[in-house]
């Protein structure tokens, strides 16, 4: 609890007012992080961050690994969408295997819930292959990139993958990916000035506040 709070203090320095816990479902978490326990946990940290007067409010969410079961955990409430709102669903991929998006997206087309490809410049397939990102905005996918890369923290090709795509206007969010006060940090601040910097200050407003808020809402996301 006390490093959650740390964490929570730090983001709202950073300028947050409202985030979504995303922890791992599914893949090396299979049994772990269930929504339950995820709800409830979100619960009491609220309960503490209202009693230190922090003003932060935190929403459940998940990070959900690829699986052929997912349209059928969204039905049991096997598994979180982002803000429990039934509407986006923050997919994550494996690191290096290559996923056909025409095979997997239909099924969530017809569950009803929009696909937000987390960290997708960290994917070596997309990242090598801008192609292969494209596939997934083709098929219906949202593209949200982590801060971090943004400013060089997970290297040189995701860097400069993450450029590229907001150049082209395929980006419709940006996340902390944070998990921590040290190394995993979030950095949404620097990421915004330097958004604006090198695109426009209307990009940065999209895609970093914006867009996120619609996520909140359930709302359909702006394009770039």
């Amino acid at each position: 609890m006390d490093d959650s709070l740390a964490l929570c203090r730090m983001m709202v320095r950073d300028g947050f007012t409202d985030i979504v816990a995303t922890p791992h479902q599914l893949g090396r978490w299979e049994t772990a992080n269930s929504p339950a326990d995820i709800r409830l946990a979100v619960e009491h940290l609220q309960q503490r961050l209202d009693a230190d007067r922090i003003p932060l409010n935190i929403y459940s969410g998940g990070e959900v690994r690829i699986d052929e079961r997912i349209p059928r955990l969204l039905q049991s409430d096997g598994i979180l969408t982002l803000a429990d709102g039934k509407r986006y669903l923050l997919l994550e991929l494996p690191p290096m295997a290559r996923i056909d998006p025409d095979l997997v997206m239909p099924h969530f087309t017809a569950a009803n819930v929009r696909v937000i490809l987390a960290h997708a410049e960290r994917y070596e397939s997309l990242c090598e292959d801008h192609n292969a990102a494209a596939a997934w905005l083709d098929a219906g996918a949202a593209l949200q990139l982590n801060a971090s890369s943004l400013l060089g923290g997970t290297g040189q090709p995701p860097m400069a993958a993450a450029w590229d795509w907001l150049g082209s206007g395929w980006i419709s969010l940006i996340a902390t990916d944070s998990h921590s006060v040290g190394s995993r940090r979030p950095r949404m601040a620097e990421a915004i000035d330097l958004i604006a910097r090198e695109l426009d200050e209307a990009s940065a407003k999209t895609i970093c506040i914006d867009n996120p808020t619609k996520v909140l809402l359930g709302e359909e996301l702006d394009a770039l």
